[in-house]
């Protein structure tokens, strides 16, 4: 597992968490901040699974 994928995957249940919180609190700004951070940290989860296959690839 590459670094960007476990830092993507921690800042999507840290958005999931802000989402959540959020929307119990009827915090819409909390609950969007939440939604970007999934977003984001799925990204950057795509992009350490990119990097990991390109690191495997190489590696043949």
């Amino acid at each position: 597992m590459h670094k960007d994928e476990a830092k993507g995957i921690a800042k999507q249940a840290e958005g999931a968490v802000k989402d959540a919180v959020g929307g119990l609190t009827d915090n819409e700004k909390l609950q969007a901040e939440g939604k970007l951070d999934k977003a984001a940290g799925k990204t950057q989860q795509k992009i350490g699974e990119a990097k990991e296959a390109v690191r495997d690839a190489l590696k043949k």
